[in-house]
């Protein structure tokens, strides 16, 4: 190899697949060995941490990835790769117009909450209660913004997601899989919304805020919550983009054509 060559190899050094003519890597392991005996969450889990997840971890992971794959038209990521599936672009162009829209409103929330779980968690190993570590980490999220992430649901009074994914991770940390930290620390703040909203609309967990307690209690740092709630959205966005692109429409638009969007008046002259 030639000193041009060598600097070329070293400029995309990884550790995450080698590639070489009739050799697939995918972190040491050759993909055939991969193929038909591990999982998709399984294979996931080796690329981002470069080991092989128990058998229970990946479990879980496959939980809060099939948790998180679609909520309907109501979701913009769904809704703008609907629209993008008319315009007379590819597949690909809808799925990534959808997934462009994850930002931190629409889906950047497991990544804040995992953050947020993670005050409260530190504020607890420095000796609070998880109530009281609740109650100040809540505090100095909301004096940046009323909202915490991965808590209420413009849609859902109750989220279908959350019971049956904190009672995984429940009988994780029962089994010694997990060691419960981000459970206790979620609870402890919906605890302290329930009394704080006494008789008004609850604010319960969200798919964000389950997801976020598995994501975090599994080890992944914050923003690969994120990370991982783009790829189980991808497959909704995919399913609708492909169902929309199948029923004929052109140019669909954000409502049918017979509604016409309210007019606002003027703005006033400064």
């Amino acid at each position: 190899m030639t000193e041009d060559q060598n600097e070329a190899a070293l400029w995309w050094a990884t550790a995450v697949s080698h590639i070489e003519p009739g050799s697939i890597e995918l972190r040491d392991r050759p993909v055939q060995e991969l193929i038909g005996r591990t999982s998709l969450a399984g294979v996931i889990w080796l690329m981002l941490r470069g080991a092989m997840p128990s058998p229970p971890e990946s479990a879980l992971l496959e939980a809060a990835l099939v948790a998180g794959v679609d909520h309907g038209p109501q979701a913009p990521s769904i809704a703008a790769a609907r629209m993008a599936a008319t315009c007379g672009v590819g597949l690909n162009n809808a799925i990534a117009t959808g997934v462009n829209m994850l930002g931190d409103a629409h889906g950047g929330a497991g990544q804040q909450c995992v953050e947020m779980l993670t005050d409260i968690r530190t504020a607890h190993d420095d000796g609070l209660g998880w109530d009281d570590a609740a109650r100040d980490v809540m505090a100095e999220w909301q004096s940046r913004s009323r909202y915490l992430p991965g808590f209420g649901h413009r849609f859902h009074p109750v989220d279908p997601r959350r019971d049956p994914l904190l009672g995984l991770v429940r009988q994780a940390v029962a089994d010694g899989v997990v060691g419960g930290d981000f459970l206790h620390a979620a609870l402890a703040v919906e605890s302290a919304l329930r009394r704080r909203r006494a008789g008004a609309r609850p604010v319960p967990m969200n798919i964000d805020g389950a997801t976020a307690v598995i994501y975090a209690e599994l080890g992944f740092p914050a923003p690969l919550a994120r990370g991982l709630f783009v790829l189980s959205r991808s497959v909704g966005i995919l399913a609708h983009a492909w169902e929309e692109s199948g029923q004929g429409r052109r140019n669909k638009g954000p409502v049918p054509r017979s509604v016409l969007p309210a007019r606002l008046p003027q703005p006033k002259d400064a």
